[in-house]
């Protein structure tokens, strides 16, 4: 039997579904374009439960977490986050993740759903001689995201609660939705203002809390012209944005330097892998992650060549047609001498090659779509 979420049953009777890290989880249900756009111009909701999520705690979790992520845990506040690496002893990226700073002994920990059961070891593996319990509460608890520019006015009317309209992004607060408890951070992946939803006591078995969270949010997102969305809404705007999907587009042979996520690399301490990384960050990448945008409407696929002027330079990681500006986008990997934001390229398909350029992404108009629109409007 695969694994299931808390709301299976509601994604069997509703979804389109797609196997998805050894989960069968909704790939659309109204379709992946209208869920996208509900997202950018109104809201979306997701089931996210399928993520792992583990509680570290303890007298060393501080510690213990500078030890093994590669951000610097210190300078977290009791109610903040961060988004941060789990590396290996050589550099190599073993999965992305966030952190979250419950109080000064406690932290929760959120990171992909297909490592669910290699990061839990890996937290396991590496706590030797640290004061640190760890609780996998993957299957005991349930993750959600409301995301978009109306994403905060929904769940701030959800949770009866106005206050959390000024909480900042990458930090959280506790509220109650339709009486269950839950916690709230101003986090998400799709590059869209918006909270996360944990709901923590709801085991896969007796789902109720989970079921009375996610009714709520869908009854209060109903005239909001929010949308529920499913796993292909959650690629195209990761993808839109710029974000890196692991095992795609990062993986454990990739550094963080050539994946241009650096800045939440802290050399100045010690953990796994960063006498490797300071040693990579010296010699510069060889490869480096861009952006491409397609010069007609065509789909950009994993694996496609990029070449210039006949010569391979690099290869498609991600690849989609973007509904906001109506071609086709995609992030790969191309040498560091050929990265340069404005260079025209070639990606091979198939039998032809369709011109694209490199481009820093996100690949929007940002005045426009993205959390960051409200200060351009401002």
């Amino acid at each position: 039997m695969p694994p299931t979420v808390q709301l299976q049953g509601f994604h069997e009777e509703h979804g389109h579904l797609t196997e998805f890290a050894g989960f069968r989880l909704p790939l659309w249900f109204t379709g992946i374009i209208p869920e996208s756009l509900a997202v950018r111009e109104a809201a979306g909701i997701f089931d996210v439960s399928h993520m792992g999520r583990s509680i570290i705690k303890g007298d060393d979790s501080e510690r213990f977490l500078q030890q093994i992520t590669s951000n610097d845990v210190s300078t977290l506040k009791e109610g903040q986050g961060q988004y941060s690496l789990l590396c290996n002893p050589e550099g190599g990226i073993k999965d992305d993740l966030l952190v979250l700073k419950l109080r000064k002994d406690k932290y929760s920990i959120v990171y992909n759903a297909a490592n669910r059961s290699s990061d839990y070891e890996w937290f396991k593996t590496n706590k030797e001689g640290f004061d640190v319990e760890i609780e996998d509460l993957s299957n005991e608890s349930a993750m959600f995201a409301v995301q978009g520019p109306r994403a905060v006015p929904l769940v701030t009317e959800a949770a009866h609660d106005s206050r959390l309209a000024g909480v900042p992004r990458f930090s959280f607060d506790w509220a109650k939705i339709g009486s269950v408890p839950v916690l709230l951070s101003r986090t998400g992946y799709t590059g869209e203002d918006g909270f996360e939803v944990f709901v923590w006591d709801s085991p896969i078995d007796h789902p109720d809390n989970a079921k009375i969270v996610w009714d709520e949010l869908l009854r209060v997102g109903k005239p909001m012209n929010s949308q529920l969305c499913g796993l292909g809404a959650r690629d195209l705007l990761r993808l839109e944005a710029g974000l890196c999907l692991y095992g795609i587009d990062i993986d454990e042979k990739t550094t963080p330097f050539e994946a241009r996520l650096g800045f939440v690399v802290k050399l100045q301490k010690d953990f796994i892998g960063s006498s490797k990384l300071r040693e990579a960050k010296e010699n510069c990448p060889t490869k480096l992650r861009v952006g491409l945008v397609t010069q007609k409407r065509v789909i950009p696929r994993h694996g496609f060549t990029i070449t210039d002027n006949g010569r391979e330079i690099g290869v498609v990681t991600s690849g989609t047609l973007s509904p906001i500006i109506k071609t086709g986008i995609a992030m790969g990997y191309v040498e560091e001498q050929d990265a340069k934001d404005g260079s025209l390229v070639d990606m091979r398909f198939r039998d032809r090659y369709e011109a694209a350029k490199i481009t820093r992404p996100p690949f929007y108009d940002t005045t426009k779509y993205g959390y960051s629109r409200k200060l351009h409007q401002s």
